[in-house]
């Protein structure tokens, strides 16, 4: 069975009501498989591209992150804070200068959040996927020790938020995001990262909104996450 098949019917009985998308690359076989193509809020997976410019930027003006900005990095991916986000977003130049960093790392379809509100950045699992082989591959504008931060920030998030892909496989690095939106208060929940399943490297990206509970979308992005392992030839 192709891939994008293989996932589609492992995915049938996952999401219930709640609507999913699904991306996940095998780095050893290069296979690929595909679900959905809709456009979702990120919530905090933005922070990882929020990151990926910042550092695009340090490297432009040919220098390293600063004391304050290595700081403000590690709250905002290791404890997912929001006001370290915040001071970032504006240090990268807000939603125009995320979408032309984001640019540079193959993300074609995400636009930051208008007026400062970098959780409502529209995204997709495709555009999610493509800037995770920006982070964990060497095909990528950002050079070796810009990679090297994302990923040892990636591996060292805080134990309650290190659900989603890590149920996957191990060795995981990875972010999550979760937003409560609309007036009956149903679930945005996203996870992308890396994982190591069966000696091959994953990467993937869920993403999902609808859901009653936030347990309810973990739920579901952890099922969607092995059936991404399983569709592209092995199980977590």
């Amino acid at each position: 069975m192709e891939p994008d098949a293989a996932l589609a019917r492992a995915l049938r009985p996952v999401a219930g009501d709640a609507s999913l998308s699904v991306a996940v690359l095998d780095t050893a076989t290069g296979a690929t498989a595909a679900y959905g193509s809709g456009s979702y809020d990120s919530a905090s997976i933005v922070k990882v591209g929020i990151l990926a410019t910042l550092l695009l930027r340090a490297q432009d003006a040919g220098r390293g992150l600063g004391a304050s900005e290595r700081a403000l990095a590690a709250a905002m991916i290791g404890h997912s804070d929001n006001a370290s986000a915040t001071a970032l977003w504006k240090a990268i130049g807000g939603a125009p200068g995320f979408d032309s960093g984001v640019r540079r790392l193959g993300l074609t379809r995400t636009r930051g959040g208008a007026n400062g509100e970098w959780g409502l950045t529209r995204t997709t699992a495709g555009d999610q996927l493509a800037l995770l082989r920006a982070v964990f591959g060497t095909d990528s504008e950002l050079d070796a020790a810009s990679r090297g931060c994302l990923t040892a920030l990636m591996a060292k998030v805080v134990p309650g938020q290190a659900w989603g892909v890590s149920a996957a496989g191990s060795g995981w690095a990875l972010k999550n995001g979760w937003l409560p939106r609309g007036a009956d208060a149903r679930w945005t929940v996203n996870s992308i990262g890396r994982v190591t399943a069966r000696g091959r490297g994953r990467l993937i990206a869920v993403l999902s909104a609808g859901h009653a509970t936030l347990p309810a979308g973990i739920a579901v992005t952890e099922a969607a996450a092995r059936a991404a392992v399983g569709a592209t030839g092995g199980t977590g």
